[in-house]
């Protein structure tokens, strides 16, 4: 356990080590490796005291068939064996997984949505899947079920059954908790939605960190179970909205489950950065440490990010995911040191001169 100030474990999950770096203008600048391959790498992190947990994608770990939906059953498949090997390599590193998500974002299948697709038949294979996700993450010891908006969302108004979509939405959601309890999955101590108001699509329809508390509470048969993991800098930053004031809503109303993190330009598409990387957010990213801080808030700290697309390259991969690793894990301890220097405001300062105080504290400079 990493113990400091509110973070008590950093996990670095499957998508980040694995990314190839593309984007919309340009290809993979750097190989994919295999989930095998991201399983020992994130085995020499735990051991170089880098992180102390994982997530994944379903897809991360191993391929989906929708013609074979139980394949993670069959001990002769090779699904079966793939995920055995990561479960040993894991285990035997002693890395927890903190979360399961099932991805609904990748497959041409659901180019219009998953669990609000517009087709009753892809929403049942969204459904098939999910189940799929949540019994490997069992069989990996997850503790959470993650359902990201991923492109449960819109681009045209016309095309869009506004009157159906959060009903199909809270089916799929709470398909989730009945299939946990149907099959006797003991290893969820919660689930979480995590927003994003827009990229992949041009709407989401739970975009924001109140949004989504508010479609738990409102519409989910088991809302206690469910909570929100915000990915900060980045989701709420791509609408303008400020990270403090999320992350102590989430504590006030006690759906904070744990933190996806990262950095991000406001305004701009989900830039995806390491933490503390870009040209702005440090004063913020600070202050939302101090605010989960002062809220009594202690959880999971989850990298959400990528490195940067100039910083990898064919040549020595491996050695180029390590340094990622190490630099995420860094920004934590950075964060975690610049939020202890803040002390509470002094009686008679005005809201001014209190900003620059804790400042000056946070940059160890004299009064």
């Amino acid at each position: 356990m990493y113990n400091k100030l509110c973070v008590t474990d950093r996990s670095m999950p499957f998508w980040c080590v694995a990314n190839p770096l593309s984007d919309p203008f340009g290809g993979p600048v750097q190989g994919k490796p295999s989930s095998v391959e991201v399983a020992k790498t994130l085995a020499w992190a735990k051991g170089e005291g880098l992180i102390e947990a994982t997530s994944f994608h379903d897809d991360d770990l191993v391929k989906w068939d929708p013609a074979h939906p139980e394949d993670d059953l069959d001990p002769k498949s090779e699904t079966y064996k793939t995920l055995c090997e990561i479960r040993s390599i894991l285990r035997k590193a002693g890395v927890k997984v903190n979360a399961a998500t099932c991805s609904l974002h990748g497959n041409p299948l659901f180019r219009a949505g998953g669990l609000t697709n517009p087709d009753p038949k892809i929403r049942a294979l969204a459904a098939k899947k999910v189940e799929r996700t949540l019994r490997i993450g069992a069989f990996l010891g997850a503790k959470h079920y993650i359902y990201w908006v991923a492109r449960d969302g819109f681009e045209s108004y016309a095309a869009c059954d506004f009157a159906k979509v959060y009903d199909w939405l809270a089916e799929g959601l709470n398909h989730v908790t009945d299939y946990i309890a149907k099959a006797g999955l003991k290893n969820y101590k919660g689930a979480t939605v995590e927003p994003k108001p827009n990229e992949p699509r041009a709407q989401m329809f739970l975009p924001t960190a109140g949004h989504a508390v508010g479609f738990i509470m409102t519409r989910l048969k088991k809302p206690d179970f469910w909570g929100v993991n915000p990915e900060l800098l980045q989701h709420e930053g791509m609408t303008l909205l400020n990270s403090v004031m999320t992350v102590s809503y989430l504590c006030g109303v006690k759906k904070l489950k744990f933190l996806h993190f990262g950095s991000q330009v406001k305004g701009q598409f989900d830039d995806d950065f390491p933490p503390l990387v870009g040209p702005e957010g440090l004063k913020e990213t600070v202050w939302m440490f101090r605010a989960l801080a002062d809220c009594g808030w202690k959880g999971v700290v989850e990298f959400d990010c990528h490195m940067l697309r100039c910083d990898g390259g064919p040549d020595k991969t491996e050695e180029l995911r390590r340094r990622f690793i190490r630099g995420c894990s860094e920004a934590v301890d950075v964060c975690v040191a610049l939020a202890q220097r803040i002390k509470p405001a002094r009686k008679g300062l005005t809201q001014g001169e209190a900003d620059l105080e804790s400042i000056r504290q946070m940059c160890a400079l004299p009064r």
